[in-house]
């Protein structure tokens, strides 16, 4: 069978499996700004990630409800949103993956993603 035209990584697992995965490595890169997971799952993470910032840089009610319906998560919205998407003041490139080395019991090759722009979660954009 041909491989032409597949996007995307299937990480060994079904669909409903493979969209939970990649939902909770984003609410975890975005709740702590930085992970550590394998470099196919960073790979895979960083394009929706990428996305995902672009909507919430836009702002308004609409992005703001299509964030929450994507991540399934109103707390991680509200944070991509009102915290972390004022603070990057790049156009695309948000993120950066960093190899970092091999994990013991499988000998996978790990990778550190993280924001390029430092990301202060302690602020809160003024409004309201």
């Amino acid at each position: 069978m041909h491989r032409h035209g597949y996007k995307g990584r299937k990480f060994g697992r079904e669909t409903d499996q493979r969209r939970a995965l990649k939902r909770g490595l984003i609410k975890a890169l975005i709740e702590k700004t930085e992970i550590t997971t394998t470099l196919a799952r960073a790979k895979d993470i960083r394009r929706d990630t990428e996305k995902l910032i672009t909507i919430a840089k836009r702002g308004g009610l609409a992005n703001r409800r299509l964030l929450i319906s994507r991540l399934d998560d109103i707390k991680t919205a509200d944070l991509l949103m009102d915290v972390v998407a004022p603070q990057i003041k790049r156009d695309s490139g948000y993120l950066r993956i960093e190899r970092a080395g091999f994990r013991r019991g499988d000998n996978a090759e790990m990778g550190t993603i993280s924001f390029v722009d430092s990301i202060d979660m302690n602020t809160k954009k003024e409004g309201k």
